[in-house]
């Protein structure tokens, strides 16, 4: 593993407007890996990437605006681009765009659609997202109020290592015996439907 090296050939295959290379050229400088970390460069790089139709490069873009990294925070602006990468099908750019539903930044707040994106990423095995959709369900927002559906979420994201979900438990405390059977039933029945609800380690 030489991340140095790695950079000298994405770098490479970057200037030949190669869109991924643009993308993790970016993320090498936005992390600092191989090469000076520099939100600038980082913010260049994705944005060349993402300009190329990149869904990693779109949410990266994204996810700079959020933060207000290497460019002025701008919440409109970070929607346009995550919702260009969700829609083809990017599963953290599917939660990013979920959260702004969430909470009413760039789009007015709308639980409804925000528990939509929650859903497609926590179906492609984000653990987040898979948190975001259990709370979602546990405090009906944007869906009727639902502990079973919950907790089978909850659950699903602690498998795939979500801290927070190991440490809920929350739920449990106001379920009876009967749905917490339930909700382990309705787990099982899921990544049965869905295996990709969990991701391989």
């Amino acid at each position: 593993e030489n991340d140095m090296e790695a950079v000298q050939w994405y770098r490479k295959a970057a200037e030949r407007r190669h869109a991924e290379a643009q993308y993790r050229l970016g993320k090498a400088c936005y992390d600092g890996k191989g090469v000076l970390k520099d939100h600038d460069k980082a913010l260049e790089w994705f944005r060349k990437s993402a300009e190329q139709g990149n869904a990693n490069g779109q949410n990266g873009l994204g996810v700079m605006y959020v933060l207000g990294e290497g460019v002025k925070q701008d919440f409109v602006e970070a929607v346009k681009w995550s919702r260009k990468a969700a829609g083809q099908g990017h599963a953290k750019a599917q939660f990013n765009l979920g959260n702004r539903y969430a909470k009413g930044e760039g789009v007015p707040e709308d639980d409804k659609e925000a528990l939509q994106w929650y859903r497609k990423a926590a179906e492609q095995g984000l653990a987040k997202s898979q948190y975001g959709l259990g709370y979602m369900y546990a405090n009906g927002k944007g869906v009727l109020k639902d502990d079973v559906t919950a907790y089978a979420w909850v659950n699903i994201a602690a498998a795939n290592g979500h801290v927070n979900a190991e440490a809920n438990h929350v739920l449990a405390k106001r379920m009876t015996p009967d749905q917490i059977a339930k909700a382990e039933s309705l787990v099982k029945e899921m990544i049965e439907k869905n295996p990709k609800l969990i991701q391989k380690k």
